[in-house]
């Protein structure tokens, strides 16, 4: 059922505009269950696993291309930002917290640290 509606995603094309929840809620088409054991550790491992993957492959960009990042292939780029939004709405989720939610609250701050000028620096609470 999932695997069929997914598909159907595919060849019918998804034609408009997603937003950040509806995203989320196909990305959970494909999601374990909240009460799996320990399903919070495998969403933080994956988050963090895919992440690695992207910084691997930009520092393989450094290492082999001079930094040349416009060699950085797009496609493959979509797909491991894919995975990463993927762990992110999963893990968002075992929460019960909507990806537009975290959206508007990461905006939401960035303004703030604008206004005050503190954009750059460090730490949370600047």
């Amino acid at each position: 059922m999932i695997l069929s509606s997914l598909k159907s995603l595919k060849v019918n094309g998804y034609n408009k505009t997603m937003n950040l929840n509806e995203y989320q809620q196909l990305a959970l088409r494909t999601a374990a269950s909240k009460d799996k054991k320990d399903e919070v550790f495998q969403l933080l491992l994956g988050l963090v696993g895919e992440t690695g993957e992207v910084a691997e492959k930009a520092k393989k960009i450094v290492r082999d291309q001079g930094s040349d990042f416009s060699k950085f292939d797009k496609e493959d780029l979509k797909k491991e930002l894919g995975d990463i939004l993927w762990y992110l709405s999963t893990l968002a989720d075992f929460f019960d917290i909507t990806l537009e939610e975290v959206g508007q609250k990461n905006i939401e701050k960035l303004a703030s640290r604008l206004e005050r000028g503190k954009i750059g620096g460090s730490g949370d609470d600047r």
